[in-house]
């Protein structure tokens, strides 16, 4: 099955943002998007209606905060949702927005130097235009560029992350619908291995029946990146496992594979409780929503790398600690 209107579509809607004027993001934003478009973005934006107020709410302030912005996408695939109740045809892409922080944006003050602001998008599209939009953007990494500290230091890396290991992310031609298929499956295999988190298995014995034993984890700032199970295990999920009770089932609105890639979001995927020390916060016997873009490559039978987008404002602040403000304020005074 060919998805190469719905990928074409896309990519100019990309070229068209990138090379237009600041005054022109409206128009190219109704262009491409239907008037009932709806947009899910990483908090404070959470959820828009409409084109117009996309591009005035989100596009405008960012490309003016990131002068000469580029859109530098490192993976891009597009298929059918695979959810059994799903529907839609959706292409998703992954990269960073790169431009100078020249302006303040969010509140964030800005540097004069390059930054990026990494991100994935889900974009579902029906008779030739974006008429529903997940795009989560990792704004922690933005203030930890910007000389901010949003969370106290952790046991991952905090990087600019690089896209695929083999160089072999953008998928603008058809692939062959096998190789989504099994890429899917593993997927599948894998969110179902998450049911381990009452008990059962070792949690490396576990991750080891769907992850390759160099696996790369591409978490969000605040978190941080790890390679290898072992390290994965010790300094992300393990820890991640022993910070929450009461996880509710996995709910997504979307899971799309081809090739050797796939992914899925939610609104949220999953609730949890807190109960204490992970990163660095109190338990608040209050669940909690987890908003999440994970976007993954298989190499054979096993998953190779994964790149996770986590609205961490979203749910601290739903435990009564709002993360932008507090920096943002604290960063204000500093600057008069």
């Amino acid at each position: 099955m060919s998805f190469q209107a719905e990928k074409d579509l896309v990519r100019d809607y990309y070229a068209a943002q990138e090379n237009a004027p600041a005054a022109a993001l409206a128009e190219i934003e109704s262009q491409y998007c239907a008037a009932e478009l709806r947009w899910r973005g990483y908090h404070p934006f959470d959820e828009i209606a409409g084109p117009e107020a996309v591009a005035r709410r989100f596009w405008l302030p960012l490309r003016q905060a990131l002068s000469r912005m580029q859109n530098r996408v490192d993976i891009f695939f597009a298929g059918e949702n695979r959810l059994p109740d799903g529907s839609g045809r959706w292409v998703v892409s992954m990269g960073h927005l790169m431009g100078l922080f020249d302006q303040p944006w969010l509140g964030i003050p800005p540097t004069g130097r390059m930054a990026f602001l990494r991100y994935a998008a889900f974009h579902r599209v029906e008779t030739g235009r974006i008429v529903e939009t997940a795009m989560y953007f990792d704004i922690p990494h933005l203030m930890l560029q910007a000389g901010l500290q949003p969370f106290p230091p952790q046991t991952g890396a905090h990087l600019v992350q690089p896209g695929p290991q083999t160089h072999d992310g953008l998928l603008f031609d058809p692939q062959p619908a096998a190789r989504g298929d099994r890429t899917q499956a593993l997927i599948d295999a894998m969110i179902g291995d998450l049911g381990q988190w009452q008990g059962g298995m070792p949690l490396e014995e576990e991750l080891a029946r769907t992850w390759a034993d160099d696996m790369i984890w591409w978490g969000p700032a605040g978190i941080g990146a790890t390679y290898t199970i072992a390290r994965y295990a010790r300094q992300h999920s393990g820890p991640f496992r022993a910070g929450f009770t009461n996880r509710s089932k996995t709910r997504h609105v979307a899971r799309v594979s081809e090739g050797h890639y796939g992914g899925f979001f939610g609104w949220p995927n999953f609730t949890a409780e807190p109960t204490g020390g992970f990163m660095g916060m109190p338990a608040t016997g209050k669940p909690g929503p987890f908003r999440v873009i994970d976007i993954y490559r298989r190499a054979g039978d096993k998953l190779a790398e994964n790149w996770v987008f986590i609205d961490l404002l979203h749910f601290w602040k739903s435990q009564g600690v709002d993360i932008l403000d507090r920096c943002t304020r604290l960063a204000g005074r500093d600057l008069t």
